[in-house]
């Protein structure tokens, strides 16, 4: 596995690059559409790759781990084959997932212990068994287990957490290093900078996830209720520490404006829930601005969806068809708004990279931001 970064803008800190796995080559920037369980909600994997042209998916281990189980997932010879997905796989280590339990979890010095959701059963996760987890689910992007600190919070709370996160990262990196993959592919092993919205803390944590020869490196702990500006300057503070030479990757987030201000920042990599949680509640993203499709005015117009997508669904429902779904609540408009927000953020990416390389990225970016955030 290996990066090859093939243009940086000469105005801003964005880059064009290329991430090669043995399940296929990820083109960058890039958006992962988040397939918790294994499934990205109400997407047949053929719309997933066909109509939203995804090139990567994000899986949780945490909610992997907890059902079906580690021991089906083995039989069935690692997430690959028994979820029949082709490409690249990423898989978030399960520290957020367990930050957001609150009253549920403990972390210590060994790990995290944690309740349930599902049955309340106790469990703990350490820096090394997720590891061990994520060999078995068989990612090809494989995340180190960190703890995730709420907004606002004490920098000294702060201190702590991303101490802590440090000294998992050591074992965890230790564990990574003396296991071998199980299902016949490379997995590489992501570090992650944490250090909430203090800018030393962040440049701490970003030498010393930097030190540790990682494929890449994420930057986690952001998008968790700072304003937007606190969120872009802690980017921009970590990503001239972070190696140029190394894709860096912006966890859970988010707005199709935060990309677009993320890679004018040096990110190559995006993930978030947005476009198939909004979707499924009717929100649509677009390069003319964001639609309520529940709203009563779009109950009598019969044009495309969105003209100008790239999915089959863009240009062959109507938006009062697709109010009427929502409406009734039939379970095709939650999978035809979820493949066109998807198939939105992906051909947003790709116009990045386009603008990119044409070197006109800066421009483009600046002609568009405010339309695509603009309530129609």
């Amino acid at each position: 596995m290996k990066f090859e970064l093939l243009k940086e803008d000469s105005k801003t800190a964005a880059r064009r690059g290329r991430l090669y796995t043995e399940h296929g080559i990820i083109e960058t920037p890039i958006f992962m559409p988040v397939g918790t369980v294994g499934t990205v909600k109400g997407v047949h994997y053929r719309d997933l790759t066909e109509e939203v042209k995804a090139q990567i998916v994000l899986s949780n281990t945490y909610h992997l781990y907890l059902r079906p189980g580690v021991e089906v997932i083995k039989a069935a010879g690692g997430l690959h084959k028994f979820a029949g997905i082709d490409l690249p796989i990423l898989t978030d280590s399960g520290g957020y997932q367990v930050f957001s339990l609150s009253e549920n979890r403990n972390f210590t010095e060994e790990g995290v212990v944690f309740k349930s959701h599902i049955d309340g059963s106790r469990h703990l996760f350490t820096p090394e068994n997720v590891v061990d987890t994520q060999r078995i689910l068989g990612s090809d992007i494989m995340m180190a287990l960190d703890e995730c600190t709420a907004y606002p919070v004490d920098k000294q709370e702060a201190a702590a957490s991303m101490k802590m996160t440090h000294k998992w990262l050591e074992r965890g990196w230790n564990r990574y290093e003396s296991t071998k993959p199980l299902w016949g592919h490379q997995q590489a092993y992501f570090p992650i900078v944490q250090g909430s919205v203090y800018e030393d803390l962040r440049k701490e944590s970003a030498r010393f996830i930097a030190s540790f020869p990682a494929v890449g490196y994420a930057i986690g702990g952001l998008s968790v209720g700072e304003p937007a500006e606190m969120m872009y300057d802690m980017i921009t503070v970590v990503n001239n520490i972070l190696p140029e030479n190394k894709p860096r990757y912006l966890m859970g987030v988010g707005t199709p404006a935060n990309i677009l201000e993320a890679v004018e920042r040096g990110v190559d990599m995006f993930d978030c829930v947005m476009p198939t949680r909004n979707g499924r509640n009717g929100m649509l993203f677009t390069y003319d601005g964001i639609i309520n499709i529940k709203n009563e005015k779009w109950k009598y117009d019969f044009s495309p969806i969105d003209a100008k997508g790239t999915a089959f669904v863009d240009r062959h429902y109507s938006k009062a068809y697709l109010r009427h779904l929502m409406v009734s609540k039939e379970m095709l408009g939650a999978q035809i708004a979820s493949i066109h927000n998807l198939a939105f953020y992906l051909q947003l990416v790709s116009d990045i990279r386009s603008h990119i390389e044409k070197g006109d990225f800066k421009e483009w970016k600046d002609s568009i931001i405010d339309r695509i955030q603009t309530r129609l």
